[in-house]
Protein backbone atom coordinates (compact mmCIF):
# COMPACT_ATOMS: atom_id res chain seq x y z
CA UNK A 1 0.00 0.00 0.00
CA UNK A 2 1.38 3.73 -0.90
CA UNK A 3 0.88 6.33 1.71
CA UNK A 4 1.60 10.11 1.48
CA UNK A 5 4.08 11.91 3.58
CA UNK A 6 4.55 15.76 2.66
CA UNK A 7 2.98 15.36 -0.78
CA UNK A 8 5.01 12.19 -2.02
CA UNK A 9 3.80 8.76 -2.10
CA UNK A 10 6.07 5.97 0.14
CA UNK A 11 5.43 1.96 0.24
CA UNK A 12 3.52 0.83 3.61
CA UNK A 13 5.59 -2.55 3.39
CA UNK A 14 7.70 -5.02 5.51
CA UNK A 15 11.13 -5.79 3.88
CA UNK A 16 10.02 -9.01 3.08
CA UNK A 17 7.35 -7.34 1.35
CA UNK A 18 9.75 -5.44 -0.55
CA UNK A 19 12.02 -8.33 -1.48
CA UNK A 20 8.86 -9.47 -2.92
CA UNK A 21 7.75 -6.47 -4.41
CA UNK A 22 11.34 -6.67 -6.41
CA UNK A 23 10.98 -9.72 -7.25
CA UNK A 24 8.04 -8.82 -9.36
CA UNK A 25 9.62 -6.02 -11.35
CA UNK A 26 12.75 -8.31 -11.95
CA UNK A 27 9.87 -10.77 -13.28
CA UNK A 28 8.39 -7.79 -15.35
CA UNK A 29 11.71 -7.23 -17.83
CA UNK A 30 12.02 -3.61 -17.80
CA UNK A 31 13.40 -0.48 -16.27
CA UNK A 32 12.49 -0.45 -12.53
CA UNK A 33 13.47 2.78 -10.25
CA UNK A 34 13.79 2.04 -6.22
CA UNK A 35 14.46 4.81 -3.93
CA UNK A 36 15.01 3.98 0.21
CA UNK A 37 13.82 7.64 1.47
CA UNK A 38 15.41 8.83 4.26
CA UNK A 39 14.87 12.28 6.44
CA UNK A 40 17.41 14.41 4.54
CA UNK A 41 16.27 13.50 0.88
CA UNK A 42 12.80 14.58 1.69
CA UNK A 43 13.66 17.92 3.42
CA UNK A 44 16.00 18.97 0.70
CA UNK A 45 13.41 17.90 -1.80
CA UNK A 46 10.13 19.70 -0.24
CA UNK A 47 12.00 22.77 0.88
CA UNK A 48 14.61 23.70 -1.72
CA UNK A 49 15.16 20.85 -4.86
CA UNK A 50 11.54 20.28 -5.78
CA UNK A 51 13.20 17.67 -8.94
CA UNK A 52 14.33 15.43 -6.00
CA UNK A 53 10.32 15.03 -5.81
CA UNK A 54 10.11 14.19 -9.22
CA UNK A 55 12.44 11.52 -9.25
CA UNK A 56 10.72 9.77 -6.17
CA UNK A 57 7.09 10.14 -8.27
CA UNK A 58 8.39 8.39 -11.06
CA UNK A 59 10.16 5.61 -8.82
CA UNK A 60 8.45 2.13 -8.83
CA UNK A 61 9.02 1.27 -5.43
CA UNK A 62 9.50 3.81 -2.54
CA UNK A 63 10.68 2.83 0.94
CA UNK A 64 10.69 4.34 4.60
CA UNK A 65 14.52 4.48 4.86
CA UNK A 66 15.50 6.24 8.06
CA UNK A 67 13.40 6.59 11.54
CA UNK A 68 12.23 9.74 10.52
CA UNK A 69 10.39 8.48 7.34
CA UNK A 70 8.54 6.08 9.77
CA UNK A 71 8.06 8.83 12.89
CA UNK A 72 6.16 11.02 9.84
CA UNK A 73 4.00 8.27 9.06
CA UNK A 74 3.04 8.15 13.04
CA UNK A 75 2.35 11.56 13.13
CA UNK A 76 0.47 11.50 9.44
CA UNK A 77 -1.65 8.29 10.79
CA UNK A 78 -0.34 6.26 8.27
CA UNK A 79 2.27 4.13 10.25
CA UNK A 80 4.83 2.05 8.67
CA UNK A 81 5.26 -1.68 9.58
CA UNK A 82 8.66 -1.25 10.11
CA UNK A 83 11.94 0.35 8.59
CA UNK A 84 13.30 -0.79 5.38
CA UNK A 85 17.00 0.87 4.98
CA UNK A 86 18.95 0.73 1.93
CA UNK A 87 21.57 -1.55 2.89
CA UNK A 88 19.28 -4.01 4.73
CA UNK A 89 17.47 -3.85 1.15
CA UNK A 90 20.18 -4.64 -0.71
CA UNK A 91 21.63 -7.32 1.01
CA UNK A 92 17.64 -9.09 1.57
CA UNK A 93 18.02 -8.83 -2.52
CA UNK A 94 21.49 -9.72 -2.63
CA UNK A 95 20.58 -13.24 -1.03
CA UNK A 96 17.75 -13.33 -3.27
CA UNK A 97 19.59 -12.81 -6.50
CA UNK A 98 21.66 -15.89 -5.75
CA UNK A 99 18.39 -17.89 -5.00
CA UNK A 100 16.93 -16.71 -7.90
CA UNK A 101 19.99 -16.33 -10.09
CA UNK A 102 19.38 -12.40 -10.65
CA UNK A 103 22.58 -10.85 -12.07
CA UNK A 104 23.82 -7.99 -10.09
CA UNK A 105 25.90 -5.12 -10.82
CA UNK A 106 27.98 -3.19 -7.95
CA UNK A 107 28.64 0.52 -9.20
CA UNK A 108 30.10 3.45 -6.86
CA UNK A 109 32.46 4.05 -4.02
CA UNK A 110 35.96 3.99 -4.11
CA UNK A 111 38.48 1.90 -6.62
CA UNK A 112 38.52 -1.14 -5.06
CA UNK A 113 35.74 -0.68 -3.06
CA UNK A 114 33.09 -2.78 -4.88
CA UNK A 115 35.37 -5.42 -6.22
CA UNK A 116 35.91 -6.07 -2.67
CA UNK A 117 32.21 -5.96 -1.72
CA UNK A 118 31.54 -8.13 -4.72
CA UNK A 119 33.86 -11.01 -2.93
CA UNK A 120 32.68 -10.61 0.38
CA UNK A 121 29.41 -11.36 -0.96
CA UNK A 122 29.89 -14.09 -3.24
CA UNK A 123 31.22 -15.66 -0.02
CA UNK A 124 28.24 -14.90 2.16
CA UNK A 125 25.75 -15.83 -0.37
CA UNK A 126 27.54 -18.57 -2.52
CA UNK A 127 25.90 -19.01 -6.31
CA UNK A 128 25.54 -15.45 -6.25
CA UNK A 129 26.49 -13.92 -10.07
CA UNK A 130 28.21 -10.27 -10.08
CA UNK A 131 27.57 -9.43 -13.76
CA UNK A 132 30.10 -6.30 -13.40
CA UNK A 133 31.60 -4.21 -10.98
CA UNK A 134 32.61 0.16 -11.57
CA UNK A 135 33.73 2.53 -8.82
CA UNK A 136 31.92 5.37 -8.61
CA UNK A 137 34.75 8.18 -9.21
CA UNK A 138 34.19 9.09 -13.00
CA UNK A 139 33.74 12.57 -14.47
CA UNK A 140 30.60 13.57 -16.44
CA UNK A 141 31.67 13.66 -19.39
CA UNK A 142 32.27 9.48 -18.60
CA UNK A 143 28.73 8.76 -17.40
CA UNK A 144 27.09 7.94 -20.53
CA UNK A 145 30.25 4.76 -21.28
CA UNK A 146 29.87 3.94 -17.91
CA UNK A 147 25.94 3.52 -18.25
CA UNK A 148 26.67 1.50 -21.16
CA UNK A 149 29.37 -0.54 -19.35
CA UNK A 150 26.48 -1.81 -17.22
CA UNK A 151 24.49 -1.69 -19.95
CA UNK A 152 27.15 -4.30 -22.09
CA UNK A 153 26.59 -6.60 -18.47
CA UNK A 154 22.96 -7.00 -18.59
CA UNK A 155 22.39 -7.21 -14.66
CA UNK A 156 18.88 -7.42 -13.40
CA UNK A 157 19.56 -5.62 -10.67
CA UNK A 158 22.02 -2.50 -10.27
CA UNK A 159 22.83 -0.99 -6.88
CA UNK A 160 24.12 2.31 -7.29
CA UNK A 161 26.48 3.80 -4.95
CA UNK A 162 27.33 7.50 -5.97
CA UNK A 163 25.46 9.12 -2.52
CA UNK A 164 22.53 10.83 -2.47
CA UNK A 165 20.94 12.32 -4.71
CA UNK A 166 23.52 12.06 -7.31
CA UNK A 167 22.79 8.64 -7.14
CA UNK A 168 18.77 8.76 -8.01
CA UNK A 169 19.62 11.27 -10.50
CA UNK A 170 22.31 8.87 -12.19
CA UNK A 171 19.69 5.98 -12.00
CA UNK A 172 16.76 8.42 -13.45
CA UNK A 173 19.02 9.84 -16.66
CA UNK A 174 20.41 6.37 -17.79
CA UNK A 175 18.17 3.70 -16.44
CA UNK A 176 16.53 3.33 -19.64
CA UNK A 177 19.39 3.00 -22.18
CA UNK A 178 20.78 0.31 -19.86
CA UNK A 179 17.66 -1.80 -20.25
CA UNK A 180 15.60 -4.48 -18.32
CA UNK A 181 17.08 -3.57 -14.90
CA UNK A 182 15.64 -2.47 -11.42
CA UNK A 183 18.08 0.06 -9.98
CA UNK A 184 18.69 1.40 -6.61
CA UNK A 185 20.56 3.58 -4.70
CA UNK A 186 22.79 2.36 -1.70
CA UNK A 187 24.94 5.21 -0.67
CA UNK A 188 27.34 3.93 1.89
CA UNK A 189 26.21 0.63 1.47
CA UNK A 190 29.62 -0.65 -0.45
CA UNK A 191 32.01 0.41 1.82
CA UNK A 192 29.90 -1.04 4.79
CA UNK A 193 30.07 -3.93 2.79
CA UNK A 194 33.64 -4.39 1.60
CA UNK A 195 34.29 -3.96 5.25
CA UNK A 196 35.75 -0.35 4.60
CA UNK A 197 33.12 1.82 7.00
CA UNK A 198 31.34 0.13 9.99
CA UNK A 199 28.00 0.19 10.89
CA UNK A 200 26.30 0.65 13.83
CA UNK A 201 25.79 -1.84 16.64
CA UNK A 202 22.81 -3.79 16.55
CA UNK A 203 21.53 -2.40 19.92
CA UNK A 204 21.97 1.25 18.63
CA UNK A 205 20.05 -0.22 15.30
CA UNK A 206 17.28 -1.85 17.61
CA UNK A 207 16.83 1.29 19.84
CA UNK A 208 16.70 3.58 16.73
CA UNK A 209 19.54 5.51 16.91
CA UNK A 210 22.12 4.54 14.28
CA UNK A 211 21.94 8.07 13.39
CA UNK A 212 23.95 8.97 16.53
CA UNK A 213 26.26 5.60 15.93
CA UNK A 214 26.93 7.23 12.14
CA UNK A 215 27.92 10.43 13.88
CA UNK A 216 30.33 9.19 16.26
CA UNK A 217 32.09 7.05 14.04
CA UNK A 218 32.21 10.10 11.25
CA UNK A 219 32.05 13.19 13.07
CA UNK A 220 31.98 15.26 9.58
CA UNK A 221 28.33 14.51 9.08
CA UNK A 222 27.18 16.81 12.33
CA UNK A 223 25.78 19.36 8.89
CA UNK A 224 23.59 16.43 8.43
CA UNK A 225 22.40 15.42 11.21
CA UNK A 226 21.42 18.92 12.01
CA UNK A 227 18.41 18.50 9.03
CA UNK A 228 17.04 15.84 11.56
CA UNK A 229 15.80 18.56 13.48
CA UNK A 230 14.33 20.70 10.69
CA UNK A 231 12.61 17.78 9.31
CA UNK A 232 10.26 17.18 12.76
CA UNK A 233 9.55 20.74 12.73
CA UNK A 234 8.47 20.41 9.03
CA UNK A 235 6.55 17.35 9.85
CA UNK A 236 4.84 18.43 12.92
CA UNK A 237 3.99 22.02 11.09
CA UNK A 238 2.29 20.35 7.83
CA UNK A 239 0.30 17.90 9.73
CA UNK A 240 -0.62 19.95 11.96
CA UNK A 241 -1.88 22.38 9.40
CA UNK A 242 -3.74 19.92 7.90
CA UNK A 243 -5.98 18.65 10.79
CA UNK A 244 -7.04 22.61 11.34
CA UNK A 245 -8.13 22.58 7.95
CA UNK A 246 -10.43 19.51 7.77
Amino acid sequence: MRVDILGVPVDRLTIDQTVQRVTELVGAGRPARVITLNPEYLYRGVTDDKALLELVHRADLVTADGEGIVWAGRVAGKPFPERVTGIDLMLALVQQAAQEGWRVFLLGAAPGVAEEAAENLRRQYPGLQVAGTYHGYFKQDEETAVAERVREAEPQVLFAALGAPKQERWIDQYIESIGPVVAMGVGGSLDVIAGRVTRAPRWMQSLRVEWLGRLVMEPSRWRRILVLPRFAWLVQRYYRLARRNR
